[in-house]
């Protein structure tokens, strides 16, 4: 079965550019895509700058996406947190925060969340169900920090209590500045995914390929691409990744 999922750094929905803030504007990009999955950073909660609005809800409202998961990383000065969320078609499972913060630096952390897909096949009268596990980050600005938070995560019980075959995903802003996270950790962790030529930051004219998908187990990435619409270069600060993947 082929599923369709989008990471997205939506910047509290504030413009990267003109620093308007227009969640109808990230609501219309996501929705171009179709996507069953959505994965979302820096989405704030009771800020004022953002109108107060739980934007989890707010987006998942505007998209029809009935199932929802959010959890804080950073609180704001002005009032108001903001951290990872899950958009899905899908009913969760389960969720759970997962922290990967270094000391003394920034609060981070991943949003783990376990759903059950319908998988169809020839073969099967009834579809079957399958567990996807998601790992949806937002990882450090140093070097040395994001390489120590990755290695955390997959030495962490959420993810080595993961059989081989269980599909999963871990994506999201990786702040992958030189895009070397995939060749250095991840490929030789088993994950098939982003190269580091997929630029994505800033999204008026991106140089940087901070935002990265990889996926491992019964998953097949069959296409990833940075999002090429104009509203995209103007939604946020950096534009969407789309992954379009095959369960097996």
């Amino acid at each position: 079965m082929k599923i369709r999922i989008i990471t997205y750094n939506i910047h509290k929905c504030i413009g990267g550019v003109d620093r308007r803030y227009a969640p109808a504007r990230i609501a219309e990009v996501i929705a171009h895509y179709g996507a069953d999955l959505v994965l979302l950073q820096e989405v704030a909660n009771r800020s004022p700058r953002s109108g107060g609005d739980r934007q989890v809800d707010l987006l998942g409202e505007l998209l029809g996406f009935r199932h929802r998961a959010w959890f804080p990383n950073v609180r704001l000065r002005g009032g108001g947190e903001y951290g990872n969320g899950v958009l899905s078609h899908w009913r969760l499972t389960a969720s759970e925060n997962v922290d990967l913060t270094i000391a003394p630096k920034k609060r981070r952390s991943v949003l783990h969340v376990r759903i059950r897909v319908p998988v169809y096949s020839q073969k099967l009268s009834r579809p079957r169900s399958r567990t996807i596990h998601l790992f949806n980050a937002h990882l450090g600005l140093s070097g040395i920090e994001r390489r120590m938070q990755l290695k955390r995560l997959l030495n962490s019980t959420s993810v080595t209590g993961i059989s081989e075959r269980i599909p999963l995903v871990i994506a999201g802003d990786l702040n992958d500045i030189w895009g070397m996270l995939g060749r250095l950790i991840l490929h030789p962790a088993g994950f098939q995914g982003s190269q580091g030529t997929i630029r994505t930051f800033p999204a008026y004219t991106p140089v940087r390929p901070l935002d990265g998908f990889y996926v491992k187990g019964d998953l097949e990435l069959l296409n990833l691409m940075p999002s090429r619409l104009k509203l995209a270069r103007l939604a946020s600060d950096h534009l969407p990744l789309v992954a379009d993947l095959l369960v097996h």
